[in-house]
């Protein structure tokens, strides 16, 4: 009996190997002539596609059971991420629950927050101290050793998966830390590893560079080339001097990558968001950034995802306008990332909230809005970065607004020294010679919870409050998903101990960067506290969302004249149904002169019926207007 049990199994073993290896080729061979292609346009180098093709099939033959059947689920359904329950939430691992087995044992505060995606900000080795904020990673296949191990993120990412949540990651793909095996050796001037980064031994050429190469970083990291004295040489860095800058142009850095990549993919992640993508191919004479060939490589990850791991999403982070950003979305045919932030429509919010004028951000949305509804954007209120001012100055100076007295404007706004503003928060990056800056703090604090609270005046918190809500419905209104960062669901303010801390103290980013308070936590049952108030009321528009399929992410969106300067008006369309959204930036009462008279709405919030025309909204309030049938 046991024999024949025994040959069974073998059997049935041999039939699965089989119809994974038919499903493997049948993916592989619908991309193999394009990516053959485009490999050797890129590279022109047989033998290392040969070697990428055959450690491709080695990490599928790897790759769980598990995954492989949520590879096949979501293969079946390729828009599952599109749909209108989807809410993120992203957080530093150690400051929201101190390590990866930390995060496990909070998911049942992440279902109540009906978060079912979680973006975990890096966590991969870095040098302490060096490492500007995880993105200098000296390991692909390490997890910092007071975060966990792989088995611990493979625990996770399993736990996730049996709640429905999904797990994003970052993929530091422009550089390494110094203190990466490559780095280590290249240093000690071992050529083929010298030539995986930038290495030149005279200023001459770092010289050329520099005089198309725009700088990231001019005011605390100036200039794109660091001299290694031990080395001899200069070497390429466009962000900081510990992160070197990989060289695209050899293939053995994109096949080595590639493999890190499905690595990492293979431990159960769901969304990797390739950080800094841009940049990642440089070419003498030109910016370096946005080139062709970065395209190019970002086709390749994207078919190389559809034939490895098709459950895998990819994110990329490119800080521009939407209209530019487009084209890392690839097209309806070559597609190449599935998701982008729209990190400029972000900036316009708080440039909204400074001037209670809404007429540049709905110019922003409609440039979104016009955008094919395929292309998924991220939208978020704040994230571990600072605010850079990148806004439509061409259109601001129409209104007589010029750029640097805005960026000044906004800065001074933000930290509670002009326009009435009750914001807190710090510069980041200031530059005394342009004046320029970017800015740090919290939601909450630049909402004016942070002040009120010292201050303890409650009418002040109350609009703090309402202010916050309202910013929040309004993300939950745009194209697109919306992310949380984590604390603002329950007003997390500015921490600045970051300051006592001689590792941090000189960035201030580190101010909304603040371990997570669970005392808060313990008051958003409370409908009488800040956090309760918060909470509640977020709860309250995430349940509408998840109810409403009119906030499908590609339900048809755009923008509704309010004639009222402050008021922003979006109108959403989706399987027959009719949503109108509108949205006080001002401290003080409203009209919206819309006029949609076809037909009687109710207010989903309070079920109140409305009409649609010359509507009253009080202060930093909100409706969310559904036609009824």
């Amino acid at each position: 009996m046991k024999k024949k049990r025994l040959l069974r199994e073998k059997k049935r073993k041999t039939e699965t190997d089989v119809r994974e290896e038919q499903i493997y080729r049948e993916r592989f061979g619908r991309h193999f002539e394009e990516l053959q292609w485009l490999y050797t346009e890129l590279y022109g180098n047989p033998s290392m596609f040969a070697e990428l093709c055959d450690r491709m099939e080695v990490f599928y033959q790897e790759r769980a059971e598990d995954l492989k059947a949520l590879d096949g689920k979501r293969q079946a359904d390729p828009g599952w991420y599109k749909s209108n329950d989807m809410l993120g939430m992203m957080f530093y691992i150690d400051n929201f629950a101190g390590n990866l087995k930390g995060v496990e044992s909070r998911l049942d505060y992440l279902e109540k927050c009906n978060v079912n995606y979680i973006h975990l900000m890096p966590f991969l080795e870095t040098p302490e101290g060096r490492s500007d904020g995880g993105y200098a990673v000296s390991d692909y296949r390490k997890v910092q050793e007071n975060l966990g191990t792989m088995e611990d993120l493979e625990n996770l990412t399993a736990a996730c998966h049996k709640r429905g949540i999904c797990v994003c990651m970052d993929f530091v793909m422009n550089h390494t830390s110094e203190d990466h095996a490559w780095a280590k050796k290249a240093r000690q001037g071992d050529g083929e590893y010298m030539s995986r980064y930038f290495f030149f031994d005279n200023a001459q050429i770092p010289s050329m560079y520099e005089e198309t190469m725009p700088q990231v970083f001019p005011s605390t990291a100036p200039g794109n080339f660091t001299w290694i004295e031990d080395a001899g040489h200069f070497v390429m860095t466009t962000f900081y001097p510990y992160q070197w800058d990989l060289n695209y142009q050899n293939p053995r850095v994109f096949n080595e990558m590639m493999y890190n990549f499905l690595y990492l993919a293979n431990r159960g992640v769901d969304i990797i968001r390739i950080d800094a993508v841009p940049y990642i191919w440089k070419t003498l004479g030109t910016q370096c950034r946005n080139l062709p060939q970065v395209h190019t490589i970002v086709r390749i990850m994207r078919m190389i995802c559809e034939i490895v791991c098709p459950s895998v999403l990819l994110l990329g982070e490119v800080v521009m306008e939407p209209e530019k950003v487009v084209p890392y979305f690839g097209t309806l045919e070559k597609p190449e990332c599935h998701m982008l932030y729209n990190v400029t429509t972000m900036a316009t919010t708080w440039h909204t909230v400074a001037t209670r004028d809404v007429r540049l951000l709905k110019r922003q949305l409609d440039i979104v809005n016009s955008l094919p509804k395929d292309y998924v954007f991220l939208n978020y209120l704040r994230c571990h970065d600072d605010i850079g001012w990148g806004l439509d100055y061409g259109f601001l100076m129409t209104q007589g607004i010029g750029e640097l007295s805005h960026k000044r404007y906004l800065n001074d706004y933000f930290q509670g020294f002009e326009g009435g503003s009750n914001s807190r928060g710090e510069l980041y990056n200031a530059d005394p010679v342009s004046g320029d800056a970017r800015f740090c703090g919290t939601t909450a604090s630049m909402c004016g919870i942070e002040k009120a609270g010292f201050e303890q005046d409650d009418a002040a918190m109350k609009r703090a409050v309402q202010l916050d809500l309202m910013l929040h419905a309004y993300m939950f209104m745009q194209s697109g998903i919306p992310v949380l960062y984590s604390g603002d669901e329950v007003a997390q303010v500015n921490d600045y101990t970051y300051k006592e801390n001689p590792l941090k103290a000189a960035d201030s980013r580190y101010i909304h960067r603040g371990p997570m308070n669970w005392e808060l936590v313990k008051n958003i049952s409370d409908s009488e506290t800040v956090e309760g108030k918060l909470f509640q009321g977020l709860s309250r528009l995430e349940q509408i969302r998840k109810k409403e399929n009119i906030f499908a992410v590609n339900a048809d969106t755009w923008t509704i004249e309010t004639w009222e300067q402050s008021v922003l008006c979006i109108g959403r369309a989706y399987g027959g149904e009719k949503l109108i959204g509108l949205f006080n930036f001002s401290e003080f009462d409203k009209t919206a002169w819309i006029n949609e008279t076809d037909g009687d709405y109710v207010d989903l919030l309070t079920g109140e019926e409305k009409r649609a025309n010359g509507v009253d909204i009080p202060a930093y309030g909100f409706y969310f207007l559904k036609k009824k049938f």
